[in-house]
């Protein structure tokens, strides 16, 4: 497994709220748990406390995706590094819970977390996941969804970086919403065109009716 793969960590957490719609679904300890996915260990060792502890952490990360998408790459960087500092983690070779098709370990790298809870063991490999993405691909492949009021964090995996939107839905709606403007748009030049075209014919004398 690539370690950028970890990186899908701190996108699932800084999607659990949309500020501009006020909306959080980050509100108890067991949506804290549904961010662990499928390792289910790691999500037993979250509590009560957890829920503001990840909130806390949230707050930051989505501050890097916010210094990276307005181009601010440093900023993002020094962001993504305090988080480093605070949350690490050991890179470790794992494989003997997966085997190849001739039956061999299947090896491959993975992030070990030695954390005093739940928020420090999530923290650590959302950020390390996060800092293998940027310094894979670039600090530009990190982004906020262009469609508003939605500002969902997305990592663009595109060929040619054009990635604009958090998802297919979102990239439809702006599509539409674009459209409607053009068409707007265009009936109010037409009728503007109308009016002036009115007021340009000369009027007929009274001599001449």
């Amino acid at each position: 497994m690539e370690l950028a793969h970890y990186s899908d960590y701190a996108v699932r957490l800084v999607n659990t709220e949309e500020p501009a719609r006020a909306k959080d679904s980050l509100t108890t300890v067991e949506s804290v748990r549904e961010l662990f996915g499928a390792n289910a260990q790691a999500a037993r060792r979250a509590t009560d406390a957890d829920v503001t502890r990840f909130r806390s952490v949230r707050a930051r990360l989505r501050a890097v995706f916010e210094a990276a998408d307005s181009g601010a790459e440093t900023l993002a960087v020094d962001l993504l590094n305090s988080l480093l500092l605070e949350f690490p983690v050991s890179p470790q070779i794992s494989g003997h819970d997966t085997r190849d098709a001739d039956g061999k370990p299947d090896w491959h790298m993975h992030l070990a977390d030695h954390p005093s809870n739940a928020t420090a063991g999530f923290a650590a490999i959302a950020a390390m996941g996060l800092a293998f993405h940027l310094t894979s691909y670039g600090v530009d492949r990190l982004g906020l969804c262009e469609a508003a009021p939605c500002r969902n964090a997305y990592l663009d995996t595109s060929t040619n970086r054009s990635r604009r939107y958090c998802s297919d839905r979102c990239a439809t709606r702006a599509n539409v919403a674009a459209y409607r403007a053009r068409k707007r748009l265009e009936t109010e030049r037409s009728a503007e065109t109308g009016r002036t075209a009115d007021t340009a014919q000369p009027s007929t004398p009274a001599s001449e009716r």
